[in-house]
Formats: structure tokens, C-alpha cells, sequence
């Protein structure tokens, strides 16, 4: 069924409207194409099933509640996460029921809101990495008359955020079970720095050791009795590591269900590129100077689109390629003068989650017709 759009002026408010085509839509903005994005979403479904492990879909990524809600539904994520308390606030009160903020909230106001949530019938899940934190966030669900779900954050390798050691696991475990209106729910054990290590033997190494850190601390618990609900981690780099390897039991794979350049370079056993997702999310961009021989110009800067991780990738244009990007314009190389104003190109966006972050809507599209538009509920929200 699509939503009404009739409040909303194309082009001021929204860059398309269904049922248009394709070539239509204002740009720059971001497309989904609905078919791509079908199969990553039951793509994940199966592997989730396959391995015999829950998955918590993190929505950092996309921040669309709308997507989240398919996540849940169609793909069988058990819950979301996310990493700020306000987008946690956004998408509890969109409907989302499920919500881990698998990160630290240590700022006594956002510690206040979150404890609120639970109030709209939400579980609130949250992580932890100090005893002081323990106790402020105890207060506050005290003061609320709530629940929140803890977890221990472990480092396994990321030198991020996370207690270092399984003592210290323990210590902390301890205290959330002590603490009144807390629940100790498990581990959030994350190697980040494994996503993107391209090559498999790099990859494997540093996941051999998150593994291994991580066995230690449950072990430790279940020796003290403390049973982990939740062993949480994995990402779209690594989840195959963490699904096999009996240690973890949920995983928090988003960016899989976009695909975005920085991810495709990361190789499996094989030596080959992760096949198994597709690029489903672009940046459409027009033409807007062809004045230079041998380039183009389009209308897609540093206002549409991260390049922390590299410059986007012109999808199925060999031909072209991205030289150089300001605030509203990007430069593309094209030797042999292909493009002309007002033609429409697609870009594979370097890194997904801060180019979704920029945009309001996604155009979602199938059969180069506008079929619906999603929301960016929580696009801003990273308090």
C-alpha cells in the first residue's frame, strides 16, 4: 500500500513521488533499489537461520524506523540497534519495541530519558564499561520506576570503548545484578576494526582473538553461575566469525542490507569480493557542466554524500570515475565526453551510515519506477 505524499511539495519537501520514473527524481538523492535491497534483507534472514543465531539489526545505518519495522518483520531481527539515545527515543516512539543502545550513555540527562522509555512498553537495553556508570543508570531507573537491560562491553580488539579483561567483566557483572531496577542481560563484544580489513587472513586473525577474549569472560561468568542472555556482536565484515563460533549468539550486522563501496572490497576465503549482498543503495546525481574536455560535472558534494572512506564509485560505468568533490559539486572523469547536462548517473556512496544521515527520504525503486519513499526518521539524531 503507498502512503499518502500529498502534503508534501516535490522538489521542497520531497525528491520524488510515486510513481514516478526513475530519470525524474530531483537530485541528488538517495535510491533504494527495492529489488537489491529484498534480497540482502532475506539474504541476512537466511544466514541468521542457517547458523542457528538471533540478529539484532543495527539501524545506526539507515536511521528509518519504516526499515527497522521490515527488518524485524520480514528479515526476523529480533530487535534493533542503535547507538545514540536520541535515536533510540525517534524510533520507540515510531513503534520499534526491541531497542539496544550498544554504546555508553554516561550524561545524567540522556541517562533520565532513556530510563523513560520503558514506559512506552519498549525493552531498553544499554552498555556499560565502569561501575559509576552502573550506578547512575540505576538511579535513574529507580527515579523512573523502570528497567533497563545492562550489558558488560568487553574490548576484544577495537581499543574503543569496553573493559579490557574478564575479571573486570565479572566485577561489573556483579554490580548490575546488585543493582536495583537493572537486569544484567550478557556481553557486547564488537570488533570493529575487523569490518574492513579486507584481506581474509587479516580478517580471520584479528576475529580468532575477539573470539577468544571473548569465550574467556563467559566462561568465567557461567563458572559464577551468570548466565549470559545476550553475546552480542558481529557486523557485516565479520559476522560469519562470530555466528560460527558458539560463543555468540546474536549478531549486529547493518550496513549488509545497503552495501556500500568500502564494503565490497572486503574478500572472503577465496579471494574473492563478499558476494553475497548487492549494492542497493545509490546517490543519484545530475549533470550539470560539461565544459571541461575529458570531465563532468554533477550536482552530488560533500553535502549529499561521506567520502571518509574513499570517493564513491559510478555504478556499471567503468568509463567514469570520481575525481574530486566540494560542498555541491562532484568532478568525474570521463575521457571520452559521454555525458551531457541533465543526464542521470548512479553512485555507490563510500561509507553508507553518514551519507544516510544527510538525506531525508530514500526514493525507493523498482523497475526504474518510483515505487515508495521512506523516511530518515532519526536523520540529526546523534545525541
Amino acid at each position: 500500500m503507498t502512503s499518502d505524499f500529498s502534503q508534501y511539495t516535490l522538489g521542497y519537501d520531497i525528491p520524488a513521488l510515486p510513481g514516478m520514473k526513475v530519470e525524474e527524481v530531483q537530485t541528488p538523492a538517495l535510491i533504494v533499489d527495492l529489488d537489491a535491497f529484498d534480497h540482502n534483507l532475506l539474504k541476512m534472514r537466511d544466514e541468521i537461520a542457517k547458523y542457528g543465531v538471533r540478529h539484532r539489526a543495527h539501524c545506526k545505518m539507515h536511521k528509518s524506523a519504516e526499515i527497522a519495522k521490515l527488518q524485524m518483520e520480514q528479515g526476523h531481527a529480533c530487535g534493533v540497534c542503535c547507538q545514540k539515545v536520541s535515536e533510540a527515543e525517534t524510533l520507540a516512539r515510531a513503534g520499534i519495541t526491541d531497542i539496544m543502545v550498544s554504546n555508553e550513555v554516561c550524561d545524567p540527562y540522556k541517562i533520565d530519558r532513556l530510563a523513560q522509555l520503558p514506559k512506552l512498553g519498549v525493552r531498553i537495553l544499554v552498555c556499560t564499561d565502569n561501575l559509576p556508570n552502573i550506578a547512575a543508570l540505576s538511579e535513574a531507573a529507580v527515579k523512573q520506576g523502570t528497567e533497563l537491560e545492562v550489558l558488560v562491553e568487553l574490548d576484544c580488539g577495537g581499543s574503543r570503548c569496553g573493559v579490557a579483561d574478564s575479571a573486570a567483566v565479572l566485577e561489573l557483572a556483579t554490580a548490575i545484578i546488585a543493582a536495583p531496577n537493572l537486569r544484567f542481560a550478557g556481553i557486547q563484544s564488537y570488533q570493529g576494526a575487523a569490518q574492513h580489513a579486507y584481506e581474509y587472513a587479516d580478517r580471520k586473525a584479528l576475529m580468532d582473538t575477539a573470539i577468544t577474549i571473548t569465550k574467556d569472560a563467559v566462561d568465567l561468568l557461567e563458572s559464577k553461575e551468570i548466565h549470559c542472555d545476550i553475546v552480542g556482536g558481529g557486523g557485516t565484515g565479520s559476522y560469519p566469525f562470530e555466528a560460527a563460533s558458539g560463543v555468540f549468539n546474536e549478531l549486529q550486522c547493518g550496513s549488509y542490507l545497503f552495501m556500500d563501496a568500502d564494503y565490497r572490497r572486503v574478500k572472503d576465503k577465496d579471494g574473492q569480493y563478499l558476494p553475497a549482498f548487492e549494492h542497493a543503495l545509490f546517490l543519484l546525481t545530475s549533470i550539470m557542466s560539461t565544459d571541461i574536455d575529458g570531465q563532468a560535472v554533477c550536482d552530488a558534494g560533500l553535502k549529499a554524500h561521506s567520502i571518509d572512506t574513499g570517493p564513491p564509485e559510478v555504478f556499471e560505468r567503468p568509463d567514469l570515475q570520481s575525481l574530486d568533490y566540494s560542498d555541491e559539486h562532484g568532478v568525474l572523469k570521463d575521457p571520452q565526453n559521454t555525458l551531457k547536462i541533465n543526464d542521470k548517473i548512479k553512485l555507490v556512496p563510500g561509507h553508507c551510515d553518514p551519507t544516510c544521515n544527510l538525506h531525508d527520504w530514500y526514493v525507493g525503486v523498482r523497475g526504474g519506477v518510483v515505487e515508495t519513499l521512506w523516511h530518515v526518521t532519526a536523520r540529526g539524531k546523534f545525541y
